[in-house]
């Protein structure tokens, strides 16, 4: 994941495509995210939903950081005239996540309903997300690159962004239905009887 999170940065950098800078910032975070939800798995044999409460919401506003971030470099790029160049190398990267995504999302989510763990079915809901985003910008990318349409990269873009925006939403509803719950369980422990 290290590497599709450097190659697209890099293919976007020297392409000039926000969408595919868009799509390794969306990897960045979905790689951040992994790492902490394999750290509570680890530190956190038991699953404590407390544990699991908080390793979700800082997964979601992880994810929620990069809708401003990608909007407005989104809006700076378009009104400021920077278009973007055909890229094989993010059309490679592109590829590569469409192949691999599918697999990832189904191992974490049944591992994650298997085992009843918020954060690793969130987790699994980013690589869900990943595999769709990777094909708008495989398609964005192509048609830039065979059609020479530049703006195709800012429709990419919009589609990454509003992936990231739902997936986002989503993380952080099921981040508060886990509060609710524990609320509803410590209101449903009995009181010990006083000696």
């Amino acid at each position: 994941m290290g590497a599709e999170v450097i190659a697209s940065i890099v293919a976007g950098i020297l392409a000039g495509s926000l969408a595919l800078i868009a799509f390794g910032g969306d990897s960045l975070v979905e790689m951040l995210s992994a790492f902490v939800v394999a750290r509570h798995l680890k530190d956190d044999l038991k699953g404590s939903p407390r544990s699991g409460k908080g390793v979700a919401m800082l997964s979601s506003l992880l994810l929620a950081s990069l809708v401003p971030l990608i909007g407005l470099g989104t809006v700076y790029s378009f009104f400021t005239g920077i278009r973007s160049g055909p890229s094989p190398l993010g059309i490679a990267v592109a590829t590569a996540s469409l192949l691999m995504m599918p697999y990832l999302w189904h191992r974490k989510k049944n591992i994650g309903d298997e085992i009843k763990c918020l954060p690793l079915r969130i987790d699994s809901a980013e690589s869900a997300t990943c595999f769709l985003m990777s094909a708008a910008l495989m398609l964005g990318l192509i048609a830039r690159w065979i059609l020479g349409l530049w703006w195709t990269d800012y429709v990419a873009t919009a589609v990454i962004l509003s992936f990231i925006s739902l997936e986002a939403y989503e993380s952080f509803r099921a981040t508060s239905r886990l509060e609710e719950t524990l609320a509803d369980m410590k209101a449903q422990v009995p009181s010990s009887p006083r000696v």
